[in-house]
């Protein structure tokens, strides 16, 4: 059932637990995701980047298409439909059209002009009965030709912004999108507690949960980290296993590929890999 991300994220930081967000490109990632959690009984997000949305067709096709999985697929596990790293303009784009959840990225704006334009899109999404998400200091790596340098937030600066009403709060603690160099140095869980100490309650979001080893996983999941963004690794996983089939030269047949059968490898991939973030996470019979 589709539910904003509220909820969920309370009970998730109260269990010491973590919702994976899963961004999905297509019918076969969205189909993957929503089963494995139906499977699993697990609370699930739906991530939706503004370039993924743009190539799915627009953010009201993206709605149409969730929404007739959930009916279709039987799904009665809580789903939240988020647009991720999202503009100002992307975000009423996303809620107009049904999405119910929202990050507005603002990190990349001065501290005060941040607070503003957040301020305004948490009123938009409260009074739809919406939840967003707020970001400071910027992630790491790329994301739809966004790059940031993996800076760590300013707890003070985290408290404005969670002061302001959002639902969940993406801190930069070192962690990058994309994998991870051999050198990277690790999250700065000094910080996190930092900024955990001084907004309470407020659920925190680690971004660039490919990569990062498990014991920083759980490490942060202790720290009040209750949401994980996975992207990465279901596109390598995706990505190794459609090449698998095409090589190995099946279904060839004289016809061509049949497109249903290309991409089955790379669905269950999906559903393997999503599996396994679950049981990292602890969401596994949370729903």
């Amino acid at each position: 059932m589709l539910v904003s991300a509220t909820e969920m994220l309370k009970k998730a930081k109260a269990g010491k637990y973590a919702v994976g967000q899963f961004n999905i490109n297509n019918l076969e990632w969205a189909k993957a995701v929503l089963l494995t959690a139906q499977e699993n009984n697990s609370p699930v997000i739906l991530g939706v980047s503004e370039g993924a949305g743009k190539y799915m067709g627009g953010f009201n096709t993206v709605m149409g298409m969730v929404n007739g999985l959930i009916k279709d697929q039987n799904i009665t596990v809580p789903v939240a439909v988020h647009l991720d790293h999202g503009s100002y303009d992307g975000a009423k784009n996303a809620l107009a059209a049904g999405f119910s959840s929202v990050m507005f990225d603002g990190s990349h704006y001065p501290i005060d002009e941040n607070i503003a334009k957040t301020k305004e899109l948490v009123e938009l999404a409260h009074s739809q009965g919406k939840s967003i998400e707020a970001e400071v200091g910027s992630i790491g790596g790329e994301e739809d030709g966004v790059v940031g340098k993996g800076e760590v937030a300013d707890p003070q600066e985290c408290k404005l912004i969670a002061d302001l009403g959002v639902d969940m709060l993406a801190a930069g603690i070192g962690n990058i999108h994309g994998s991870y160099p051999e050198n990277w140095p690790g999250l700065e869980f000094g910080a996190l507690d930092d900024i955990q100490k001084l907004t309470g309650d407020m659920p925190l979001v680690l971004h660039g949960g490919t990569g990062i080893p498990e014991d920083m996983i759980q490490k942060a999941i202790s720290l009040g980290v209750s949401k994980i963004n996975v992207n990465t690794e279901c596109q390598l996983t995706f990505a190794a296993a459609t090449r698998k089939y095409i090589e190995e030269g099946k279904d060839q047949q004289g016809k061509g590929f049949d497109p249903r059968k290309l991409l089955a490898p790379g669905f269950q991939a999906i559903k393997d890999t999503v599996k396994e973030k679950m049981e990292l996470f602890g969401s596994v019979g949370k729903a």
